[in-house]
């Protein structure tokens, strides 16, 4: 374009030089060895610029015959090179696509056609094939070739570290890593893997520089980037929680101030305000965290944030949370939870089971055994209880990679990630079938009591289940009913295995009494009263002598 525009302009002004001069007519007079030569002006014009495009056409042929070697061989010699680089092209496409074959021709004929130095590409090339081929020595030698030249030190090292996670080489990889973050600060994979590194090792120093640099040069992202930093200042006020409460503290509110909705630097910076008595502060943050998102694990650090509070206070500070995020299953749990300690068993009672309606989960049906217990010891309700507890969902949990922790943890212990864990229900159940009516089965499940309590002969159950480390989920029930062929109308035991421990548990008969009960003497003479609320220790079926009038035992 610019070279057009000039051209147009040394037009225009020979044509304004000629208008001039035709505008401006004279005479030019020249005597030249005796001779005496007269023309006008603008001839004299005319014949001057004709001599001169004649003297540079005569200087442009020169130039071309003599240089006309040169040109030839450089045009044999870029016409070679055009086919190398096509011949490269076709070997990398043939490499991406895995054909070995056809890739280690092109390397050849790319290697006769362009030299190595000339263009570095041929070095990928060759690698390339290697790797396909399953040569991975040679390829690595290739690799270790082009990390060191500069113009494909980055490259180099980026294949070196993929083979050295291949390889499983965890430490090779990190030192490749580590040299690509060095060089070139600006590659987004080598500062992500030099920062898993780091977390893994528990340098959170380094790795927070690290995060600070990525973010100052736009490696990663802005909202990436904080919620990075803010884990790793979790993790690091994690492990001066204990030493360093003060330190820890500053931490996790520092966190808090990135990513304010980050539940684990929550939780640390309540413990360690709760422990300098700041329990306004460490409340307010709690509470923030709750309306966001309500978790056990805030409800129980909030309930019992001053040590010297009874059950009735504790209770309180639950109601609380209720009010801040009504009709939720975590706050019914948590208020109930503490309605059970205070011995508020109505209360909690009606908080575990509504509940249970709107989230049916293990824990939910555990403490529910437990309101039981404390407050009828109906060994029949109780196993009810526990039976639902083990065919319902387990409860939400910090999951990453396949596996649950009883605690958040900044790194996962399987593929050594930043930032892993989630608060979730664990992956073996979201497999599994959802009950898509949970308060109709609540409702049945709770319909479905037996209104009466059989003594079970076998050993109580452990209610209390221990943190689980893997998502494995529990055996499924087994059943069995040994039903007798009876003459009179028994009562017709159920045996059912509740892991490892065999429980029984009454299974009524279902047609109604026509008559009421009749009192049946016990064995010492005494008459045994029927069952109409409390619970009765009942020793199952007993052997009475017979007598003249046929008596049928039955339990309404």
């Amino acid at each position: 374009m610019i070279r057009i525009l000039s051209f147009a302009l040394v037009v225009l002004a020979l044509a304004a030089g000629f208008a001039w001069l035709a505008d401006r007519p004279g005479e030019l007079s020249l005597i030249w060895q005796g001779q005496r030569i007269e023309m006008s002006l603008m001839v004299a014009a005319t014949l001057l610029a004709s001599l001169i495009a004649a003297i540079l056409l005569v200087v442009w042929i020169i130039r071309v015959v003599w240089l006309s070697p040169h040109s030839i061989s450089r045009y044999f010699r870029a016409r070679k090179r055009d086919r190398g680089y096509q011949a490269l092209s076709t070997g990398l496409i043939a490499a991406g696509a895995g054909d070995a074959a056809l890739a280690r021709k092109m390397t050849a004929r790319t290697r006769g056609l362009i030299s190595a130095d000339q263009e570095p590409l041929i070095h990928l090339l060759e690698a390339q094939t290697a790797l396909i081929e399953g040569k991975n020595d040679d390829a690595r030698k290739k690799f270790e070739l082009m990390a060191d030249d500069p113009e494909t030190r980055e490259l180099g090292l980026r294949g070196l570290y993929l083979e050295a996670k291949r390889l499983g080489a965890s430490e090779a990889a990190r030192q490749y890593a580590e040299r690509a973050a060095e060089k070139s600060p600006h590659l987004p994979w080598a500062t992500l893997a030099t920062l898993d590194y780091r977390s893994q090792s528990g340098n959170w120093d380094e790795a927070i520089s690290l995060i600070d640099q990525s973010r100052a040069s736009h490696v990663i992202e802005r909202k990436e980037a904080d919620r990075k930093k803010a884990v790793l200042l979790t993790a690091r006020a994690k492990d001066k929680l204990e030493s360093d409460p003060k330190g820890a503290r500053d931490d996790a509110l520092a966190a808090l101030k990135v990513s304010e909705n980050l539940i684990p630097a929550g939780l640390i910076a309540a413990k360690a305000l709760f422990r300098e008595d700041n329990l306004r502060k460490g409340a307010s943050i709690l509470e923030k965290l709750w309306k966001h998102e309500p978790q056990a694990e805030i409800a129980k650090l909030y309930v019992r944030a001053r040590s010297g509070d009874s059950a009735v206070d504790r209770l309180k500070r639950a109601t609380k949370l209720e009010a801040i995020r009504p009709n939720n299953a975590v706050s019914l749990a948590a208020v109930a939870e503490s309605a059970l300690e205070a011995r508020e068993l109505s209360l909690a009672r009606a908080k575990a089971e509504a509940a249970a309606r709107i989230q049916p989960t293990e824990s939910i049906f555990l403490l529910l055994a437990d309101i039981e217990e404390a407050d009828t010891g109906d060994d029949g309700r109780i196993r009810h209880w526990m039976n639902q507890a083990l065919k319902s969902p387990r409860d939400p949990a910090w999951t990453a990679d396949g596996i649950t922790s009883p605690e958040w943890l900044p790194v996962s212990p399987v593929s050594g990630r930043l930032d892993a864990f989630e608060w979730k229900m664990p992956i073996a159940q979201i497999a599994g079938p959802v009950e898509e009516h949970a308060a109709e089965t609540v409702d049945a499940a709770i319909r479905s009591l037996p209104p009466v309590s059989v003594k079970a002969a076998a050993e109580p159950v452990k209610r209390t289940p221990e943190p689980v480390a893997t998502p494995v989920r529990e055996e499924p029930i087994t059943r069995t009913i040994a039903v007798p062929a009876p003459t009179e109308s028994v009562l017709v035991p159920e045996t059912v295995v509740v892991g490892t421990t065999t429980v029984a548990v009454p299974e009524p008969k279902s047609e109604k009494p026509k008559t009421p009960p009749r009192q049946v003497p016990d064995d010492d003479g005494a008459p045994v009263e029927p069952f109409f609320g409390r619970p009765p220790d009942d020793p199952g079926v007993r052997e009475t002598a017979p007598s003249a009038e046929k008596t049928n035992f039955r339990l309404f």
